[in-house]
Formats: C-alpha cells, sequence, structure tokens
C-alpha cells in the first residue's frame, strides 16, 4: 500500500474530491492512497478476465466491472478499485460512483501490491457479506488462488495451476486457464 496522499477526510469529502482528480485514488478509514499504474500483462490478465466473464454472464442479471469503478465496503470504511468484480445485485446497477454488492472480486498481483492484495485489503473485502468469492491471479506463477466462502462464514482456498478450468461457482461458470492467461508470454 501507498503512502498516504491526505489524511482524515470522510467517506463524502473522498467521493468529491476523487471526482475532480485525473488519477485514482483509493480510500481507507479516513486516509487516500494514490494508484500506481500497471505493467503491460496486468492489463492483458485484467482484459481477459473481463472478456470471459462478459461473455458468460451475457443474458443474465449480473455484470463484471474493470478497474475504473470503486467498491466501497462500508464496514471497512473504504472504497478500493479491484481488477474486476461482478456484481447481481439490482441496487448496484443504479449507482454509477461504486458497487456496493459484488459476488466475485479478482485482484491480479503485482510486485507492489501483492502482500497488501493477500492481507489488509482481502480482510477488508471479506467484511463484505455479498462477497461469495475472491479470486488472486499470479501472472508469473500462471495461478489462481479462489478464495471461497462457505455457509459457516470460513473461507477455503481453491488453486488452479495449469491446463484447468477456473470455477466460478458463485456465478456457476468456467474460464479455462488458457483464456486467463492468453497472451502473456
Amino acid at each position: 500500500m501507498q503512502t498516504a496522499l491526505q489524511q482524515h477526510l470522510t467517506a463524502e469529502d473522498y467521493l468529491a474530491w476523487e471526482e475532480t482528480q485525473v488519477e485514482k485514488h483509493e480510500f481507507v478509514a479516513g486516509e487516500v492512497f494514490a494508484m500506481v499504474g500497471a505493467r503491460q500483462d496486468h492489463v492483458v490478465v485484467c482484459g481477459n478476465i473481463f472478456a470471459g466473464l462478459k461473455q458468460r454472464l451475457r443474458g443474465t442479471p449480473c455484470r463484471p466491472y474493470v478497474a475504473d469503478l470503486k467498491l466501497k465496503v462500508e464496514a471497512a470504511d473504504a472504497f478500493f478499485y479491484p481488477d474486476v468484480m461482478v456484481s447481481c445485485h439490482p441496487g448496484d446497477l443504479s449507482n454509477q460512483q461504486y458497487i456496493s454488492n459484488p459476488l466475485l472480486v479478482v485482484e491480479v498481483l503485482s510486485e507492489s501490491t501483492a502482500a497488501y492484495d493477500r492481507g489488509g485489503k482481502f480482510a477488508a473485502y471479506r467484511k463484505l457479506d455479498s462477497l461469495k468469492e475472491y479470486l488472486i491471479v499470479d501472472i508469473e506463477a500462471r495461478r489462481v488462488e479462489c478464495f471461497r466462502r462457505t455457509a459457516d462464514n470460513d473461507w477455503l482456498l481453491h488453486d488452479y495451476v495449469g491446463d484447468v478450468d477456473c470455477l466460478l461457482s458463485s456465478l456457476g461458470i468456467r474460464i479455462p486457464m488458457s483464456e486467463i492467461f492468453e497472451d502473456i508470454a
């Protein structure tokens, strides 16, 4: 996580301020953090996942979103920009600023964010009652870690490596690993 740019903003102040900014910033407990640019492989994998979701969710009430839309985690007093997320909640369709009820959140690891994506950010995401699956995508290892919420509110890890399909049970779909990592050398 980056160093805070400003401190002690309210969520409302952050949203108003963020609308005037050229670059994206995340918000956690009153602090604002600048987002760093992504590498080409990161953008390609995010695009592949979004395209796979869009194709498979066509005709359903579910919508995939890419990194330019905020995710509100009210219980963590935070707004994030996940790499990809999916919401099927009707209330999310009417809000143009952010999503607050995702079923699925995807983070593609980068060297600078890997520890935070696995730690503090995942802890915040787990506070979302709607969230059923959290994917951590490791481009270097060609691996997808799918953390799936159980009926007991525990999180089980399903590891996907190699020539297999990544099962997204919350959406009832599968995306081949070869599709997720397509065009990655």
